[in-house]
């Protein structure tokens, strides 16, 4: 089969997420055939070098043998059982190792397969929580404008954008907003050398006046990822613990982005030495190999699902391939290699690399504002050099330099696997840098 083929195979058979059809069907876009470290190989025998990790989550690049090993393995022993009442040895091992992993005190792991049903499952221990413990009327959330959080119905109404969810506006419950805390685009009109964390007092008063009919305070931690990768300080989330001690909320962490090293540290609440009730993980946990997640919650949550009294507090929730061993196994030696390839403690040095090339980026795009944090790297490219037709243009012509990259409205980004060479860091930076030139020189990005 050629590749023109297969794409009109594709176009016929396959719903292709978060992209439009028709502009989509009309294009030559490339069908990948098989993938190896931080490349992408299609049938046309391009090699397209992977700028996004694929969506966030090939963490540790494309194939890496030791995954694909423990994969193999574990499909000849045991390939699924539930785990309602039974129980395996990969789920509980994993289990372990998360809360070995994990920020201190969130020893219990419930398992699901993609990010959006790990926060669904966040959101209804949250609810049940407050049930169990005999406390009404808590049934809200609080989050942050821009939040992102999945595509779930419970998700959307904690983590709404306007682009990706206006057809479902009227069937979900929005959450308590407060001002995104954005660096770049301060809420109150501070420079990060002036800045006093300021934007604080947006959460503060929502939390001050709304915390008896909420449940939990749900974010991203430190960078809000699909709102076009919005960095914030870590004395935010410093701050919001203390808040929701201070009111008795549950503090919801969703590391689904940002967990297993992106930042620079395993998770991005280290940064802020903070511990959340409520931990979501999932895209790094089997280095992006298979789909998998978890929803981690320290042991006051877990116990507040204790029989008491004679009275069954079940958590009613679950998915058929919750903790499959196959995709278990999968995390355990993604684990192992995370550890044994030290490769969080390499994010720094490459984060340097990404942010020197990226700023270089920006001066091409107008001087962009240039956010960066471990390894994430974005420029918003202003309206008068083109925002976000400009963004697409750089995309497309990246592309045909062979760099695959997905552009956040006005934003165009670079997320790379963690282990990527230096020398590929480098490369993918190059070809961005020439795509923004072109585009530049243009003058003017075409539509579409």
């Amino acid at each position: 089969m050629t590749a023109d083929d297969l794409r009109r195979r594709a176009v016929r058979a396959v719903w292709h997420p978060y992209t439009e059809i028709t502009s989509f069907e009309a294009s030559a876009f490339p069908v990948v055939e098989r993938a190896e470290g931080c490349s992408l190989f299609a049938v046309d025998g391009r090699e397209l070098l992977d700028g996004i990790s694929s969506w966030w989550c090939v963490n540790l690049g494309h194939g890496h043998p030791r995954i694909v090993e423990a994969i193999r393995a574990q499909a000849g022993r045991l390939q699924h059982v539930l785990l309602g009442g039974v129980s395996h040895p990969r789920a509980i091992e994993l289990g372990e190792r998360l809360a070995a992993v994990a920020p201190p005190g969130l020893g219990h792991a419930l398992f699901a397969a993609d990010g959006s049903v790990a926060v669904e499952a966040a959101l209804k221990v949250a609810l049940q929580y407050w049930v169990n413990r005999g406390v009404a009327g808590r049934t809200r959330f609080v989050a942050l404008e821009g939040g992102y959080h999945g595509d779930t119905l419970g998700a959307i109404g904690v983590g709404f954008v306007d682009g990706f969810h206006a057809p479902f506006r009227d069937a979900v419950r929005p959450a308590l907003r407060a001002a995104s805390p954005h660096c770049n685009r301060c809420p109150v009109g501070r420079a990060p050398e002036t800045c006093g964390v300021e934007c604080f007092a947006s959460m503060e008063e929502l939390v001050r006046e709304h915390h008896r009919e909420c449940a939990a305070v749900v974010v991203e931690p430190l960078c809000q990822a699909a709102a076009g990768m919005r960095i914030y300080p870590p004395e935010y989330l410093r701050r919001l613990r203390a808040l929701c001690d201070r009111y008795g909320l549950l503090l919801v962490a969703d590391e689904i982005a940002t967990g297993f090293g992106r930042t620079g540290a395993t998770f991005a609440c280290e940064h802020a030495g903070v511990t959340p009730d409520v931990l979501t993980v999932g895209k790094g946990l089997t280095g992006g190999a298979l789909p998998m997640s978890a929803t981690l919650v320290t042991d006051a949550v877990y116990d507040a699902f204790r029989a008491e009294g004679g009275r069954a507090r079940t958590f009613f929730h679950g998915t058929t391939f919750c903790g499959n061993p196959i995709t278990a196994a999968a995390a355990l030696a993604a684990l192992d290699v995370y550890r044994d390839e030290r490769i969080v403690e390499g994010v720094p040095p490459r984060g340097a690399i990404l942010a020197e090339g990226m700023a270089r980026v920006a001066r091409r795009l107008g001087d962009a504002p240039l956010r960066t944090l471990g390894l994430v790297a974005a420029v918003e490219i202003p309206e008068a050099a083109g925002g976000a037709a400009c963004a697409r243009a750089v995309v497309r012509r990246a592309l045909e330099l062979g760099l695959f990259l997905r552009p956040l409205g006005p934003v165009v980004y670079l997320w790379p696997p963690l282990n990527a060479p230096e020398t590929v860091l480098r490369e993918m930076v190059a070809r961005l840098e020439r795509a923004a030139e072109d585009i530049a020189r243009t003058g003017a990005a075409p539509p579409g």
